[in-house]
């Protein structure tokens, strides 16, 4: 979108977590503000300055963020509005902290245990998760005897199975939810 610009590439206007999707990790998205399609929100967000996050606008929350993300894209919007305003209570800061680690952990995950199925899955794990459970899921995986010599499929399943034990702990479907 011609004028909209942003430099915050790990949280997005409206509060996707822009750095743990498939689409921008694997290049084929420039990111909010970067090479993306039109946007409501965008477009918003220029009639109202350029704000860089909406919870910076007075409107906020408008009836066009509050509509936003009822189904997901490349990326879970489950946690959009959780997100955002966590973003805005703890600081930018300390948020982007919180996503360049979990954005870490995203690239091994994917470089060590994706058997070539399972991006979108992992991508969604460590985006509806939070960080501590992750942490935990990562200790458990180092302690299991001779994973490092396992075959890639073993070593993603014990994965994938970690990851889902901790979201059905915490009620969370680790799906993205598509438009019928």
């Amino acid at each position: 979108m011609r004028g909209f610009e942003r430099k915050n590439q790990l949280l997005s206007l409206c509060g996707l977590n822009c750095g743990l999707c498939p689409m921008l990790l694997d290049g084929h998205c420039g990111g909010c503000g970067h090479g993306n399609q039109s946007c409501k929100i965008a477009r918003c967000s220029l009639k109202h300055g350029g704000l860089e996050y909406c919870f910076e606008c007075s409107e906020y929350p408008c009836e066009t963020y509050l509509r936003a993300g009822e189904f997901d894209s490349f990326i879970s919007h489950r946690n959009q509005k959780l997100d955002m305003e966590k973003a805005k209570n703890i600081g930018i800061n300390a948020y982007n902290a919180e996503q360049r680690e979990k954005s870490e952990i995203l690239r091994g995950l994917l470089s060590d245990y994706n058997d070539g199925r399972r991006k979108s899955f992992f991508c969604t794990a460590i985006n509806l998760l939070d960080l501590q459970d992750i942490r935990e899921i990562l200790q458990k995986l180092s302690k299991i005897p001779g994973i490092d010599s396992q075959p890639l499929k073993e070593k993603s399943t014990w994965a994938v199975d970690l990851f889902q034990e901790a979201a059905k702990k915490q009620g969370v479907e680790l799906k993205l939810r598509r438009k019928k």
